[in-house]
Parts: structure tokens; sequence; C-alpha cells
């Protein structure tokens, strides 16, 4: 038996990527259901927002959406009311409660353009950073890190290094290796700005067999056996007690949410912009 499919509506006078993360982050709470987004992007006057609605009306969905003119965003609840579509208003609220407290009034500007200021270059320099630092690499620059992110192979270093460069975070990485010998620069970096990642060893073993999977190689190979992943946890476990830095535990986690841990650890060390 199919499962139904139901929708939301992705609606903003911009891209409407900040609606679109605010749906998924919702869907990914609901697990088995199936939802499909689909996006309204630039949406410009009152018959635009008509057609959206009826859209959402007709395949029984919901919409979320991100307005700034406050005349279209009227529209939109009156057209929610009418049809009887529930609709979600992302930015609405945190507009209004930003006039409210601090009585100043918003630019009313669609699709305003990101500003090319300090904070801007910065998160570029740290995505050029994280990116060259990437598994080990760019060894004499890691003085210039701000975090460390250590763990065994497949426990999301990389993914989680470019997310946090995003915000302006200068992150190298490095793959412990029972066989290869932890570089001397690891042990100079202040502890502080080490973080270790572990993982469930079952759920470890079984990333590693679908990436094999996904290459084309056996997954047979001790790569993947019990006996290799216990032993590379457990030498990586020791490392990061000797080297007294924070340890997150990644099984299950979503990469916005290992990010979200190491940021309310380190929030007074890191450089957010």
């Amino acid at each position: 038996m199919n499962k139904e499919i139901r929708t939301i509506l992705v609606g903003s006078d911009s891209v409407g990527e900040t609606a679109d993360a605010v749906a998924r982050a919702a869907i990914r709470q609901f697990e088995g259901q199936e939802v499909r987004l689909e996006r309204w992007a630039h949406i410009k006057n009152e018959d635009e927002i008509r057609q959206l609605m009826e859209r959402a009306a007709a395949l029984g969905g919901m919409v979320i959406y991100t307005l700034v003119l406050p005349e279209l965003r009227e529209m939109i609840r009156q057209e929610s009311a009418r049809l009887g579509v529930c609709a979600v208003d992302v930015m609405g609220p945190a507009m209004e409660g930003f006039i409210r407290t601090f009585d100043s009034a918003p630019t009313q500007r669609a699709a305003m353009p990101h500003r090319m200021d300090r904070a801007y270059f910065n998160r570029v320099e740290a995505i050029e950073f994280t990116v060259k630092s990437d598994d080990g690499q760019h060894v004499s620059g890691w003085s210039q890190a701000d975090l460390m992110l250590l763990g065994v192979s497949r426990t999301s270093k990389t993914p989680l290094g470019i997310y946090l460069a995003h915000k302006g975070i200068k992150v190298a990485n490095y793959p412990l290796v029972p066989e290869v010998k932890v570089p001397e620069e690891l042990f100079r970096m202040p502890a502080e700005r080490l973080v270790g990642l572990t993982m469930n060893p079952e759920k470890l073993i079984m990333i590693r067999i679908e990436r094999l999977k996904s290459m084309g190689l056996p997954f047979d190979v001790s790569y993947a056996s019990p006996d290799r992943v216990s032993e590379e946890l457990e030498l990586a476990g020791k490392l990061f007690r000797k080297l007294g830095c924070l340890v997150v535990d990644v099984t299950n986690r979503a990469i916005e949410e290992t990010a979200g841990i190491i940021l309310d650890a380190r929030k007074q060390l890191l450089p957010l912009t």
C-alpha cells in the first residue's frame, strides 16, 4: 500500500531558502511521512498569492512562507481563511517582535543581497581554510584553526567542518587511523580547540558497509569489521582522554545538532558571524 504523499508549498518574495530550511527541519520531526516541497519564489503581487493558496488547497497541502511586505502577508492570511489552508508565517512574527521591542521600522525590501561586510569576508576565509585543512592537510596552518575535529573514518568530520565554516569558524580535521602516528602539532593545540567525534560501533559498521557498497567494493573487508571498528574507536577514545578534549557522540545526530552541541560548549571561544 502506497503512503500518501503530502505537500508543503514554500512561498517567498525572495528565493525561499529560509522558509525551505524551516520546512525541512519540521519534516525531519515526522519520520515515516512522505512529504514533498514545492517552492514558489519571488512572489511580487496578490495574484501570485491567490495562485499559491489555491494550489495548496487543490493539493490538500500547507504553506510555509516568508514575505516582507505587510500587504502580502495580510493577503495570505485572508486566503488562508477563505480556502481553509494552513499557512505558517516564518518571518512576520519575528519582524513584529523586533518592531515592538526596539521601536524600529523594517526596510520592507525583499531579496536584500548579502552585504559585502567584514562578516561576509570572514565566512569566505573560514570556508577556504576549512577546505584546505580537510582530512589532515595543511598541518602548518593548524595553529590558525578555531577548531580541530578528530575522529575515525565516517564520523562526519568533513560535512560538520563545512557547516561550521559557513558560520565563520576556521575548522581543520584529522582522521584517526591506528597505523598512522598522530602529528606532534596536534598536542601543541589548546585542548579547548579540540573536538573528538565518536559513534556507536554498530552504527559505524553500517555506515562503512554502505560506503563500500556505494563504491562497488566488497563489504566484508576489515574496514567494516566489528573488530577493526572497535579497535579504532577504543584508540580514538584513549587519544581524546589524553588530549583532554570535548567529545561528542554523533550517533544518529544531524550535522546541525552536533554543531549546536559544539557551539554551546565553545560559545565563548568561537568567532561567530
